[in-house]
């Protein structure tokens, strides 16, 4: 595959050459800006810009036979952009026009972040903290994709809700109607009873979903671990009162539409009365009662909820969700159905709208597999690979 390579004044003339000759599917390899006295003829202005590029193989009806070319392809995968993709990029950045004209290999990090979902105000707020504008265009692209992955690393933050050794641990996963809280619930308690060898018991307090108990008893069954339906707070009370030697207690809640405020409000009723609050924390701890080994008041542990919410599901959604169910004073984030889409940027709009940890993904529908313990760097292979 014949690399070409254009030059022009400013960054659209250059795409404009390269789309008239090899058309609008064209590849982009690189981007750059070049001074006079530094491979730009002496005729042109003092600044002109570079870019690399070749036919698309699709274009020029040859097949990649050769693994040469497959293994080509595959090193630079994650540079490559069309000439369509590149000029739709363009249209779009507005104020970062100029920012381009300073980095025009900022283009190509800029396309990665759009391309994995994230919105176009945080992409642009990465770029400008990884110091995309302030090297005038001599800062190598590798360099720049390190520099803004470290920015989108600072942006999330992880925890593990089950590390901690400080007694029993209950956990409830709140969050909108089919986010897949159940099987969530069944990853989180394989893994726990069969991996980390701890003793854990399950509670379903849905009373909405029909057979939403028996699936769970079903799991429960598989794994040899108990498991209680609460449809009110005399029957909760009873199943705490019957696990509380378990290591761990997971809660499968109702899914809720994350409008329906009234429900949500009876969830919390449901369990207020166990709900950990981040506000009333040093309240509960100045209490006469409380037991930081037991919990908060001597018999059963503080309930800690954490949202479950859906990779597929749209920015605005999200965020809303997250608003409304935040009437739990939840404590993390769990990400779910992230195989089901490749714009999973959702994460972290939602970081920088509310920041909270994550704590677990889930990738799939197989149980247990299909969940990993939320680390920086899993999260950001997740995002870009």
């Amino acid at each position: 595959m014949k690399v070409k390579k254009y030059q022009a004044g400013t960054i659209h003339d250059a795409v404009n050459l390269v789309k008239q000759e090899l058309g609008p599917e064209a590849l982009i390899l690189s981007t750059r800006k070049m001074r006079a006295g530094k491979g730009a003829p002496s005729y042109k202005a003092q600044e002109s810009f570079e870019i690399a590029a070749m036919p698309s193989p699709s274009s020029t009806g040859r097949a990649l036979t050769d693994e040469r070319d497959h293994g080509f392809l595959d090193s630079l995968k994650s540079e490559l952009m069309s000439i369509k993709e590149m000029i739709f990029l363009l249209s779009r950045s507005g104020r970062l026009e100029e920012g381009f004209r300073l980095n025009p290999g900022a283009i190509e990090v800029y396309g990665r972040l759009i391309r994995s979902g994230i919105a176009e105000p945080y992409a642009q707020l990465l770029l400008e903290n990884g110091g995309a504008f302030k090297e005038n265009g001599e800062l190598p692209s590798k360099d720049l994709h390190e520099r803004v992955f470290k920015e989108v690393m600072k942006v999330i933050e992880v925890t593990d809700p089950f590390s901690h050794d400080q007694g029993q641990v209950i956990s409830a996963l709140i969050g909108p109607t089919g986010v897949g809280k159940t099987t969530t619930i069944a990853k989180l308690a394989a893994n726990l009873s069969l991996k980390q060898k701890k003793s854990v018991g399950l509670i379903s307090i849905d009373n909405y979903r029909i057979a939403a108990v028996d699936q769970l008893k079903i799991y429960a069954g598989i794994l040899g671990i108990p498991c209680f339906a609460a449809l009110n707070g005399a029957e909760l009370e009873f199943a705490l009162s019957r696990m509380k030697e378990k290591d761990v207690i997971l809660m499968d809640t109702a899914g809720h539409g994350h409008y329906d405020v009234e429900r949500i409000e009876g969830l919390r009723e449901l369990i207020g009365n166990y709900l950990f609050s981040r506000r009333s924390r040093r309240l509960r701890q100045s209490s006469p009662g409380y037991d930081g080994r037991k919990g908060c008041f001597g018999e059963v542990g503080p309930v800690r909820s954490h949202l479950v919410l859906s990779a597929v599901t749209n920015e605005l959604e999200t965020e809303r969700a997250a608003k409304n169910f935040g009437r739990l004073d939840f404590s993390s984030y769990i990400f779910t159905k992230t195989d089901e889409t490749q714009a999973r940027g959702v994460i972290i709009n939602q970081l920088f709208k509310l920041r909270m940890p994550i704590s677990f993904v889930t990738t799939g529908q197989r149980v247990p597999e299909d969940i990993f313990k939320a680390t920086k760097t899993g999260i950001l292979r997740l995002l870009f690979n």
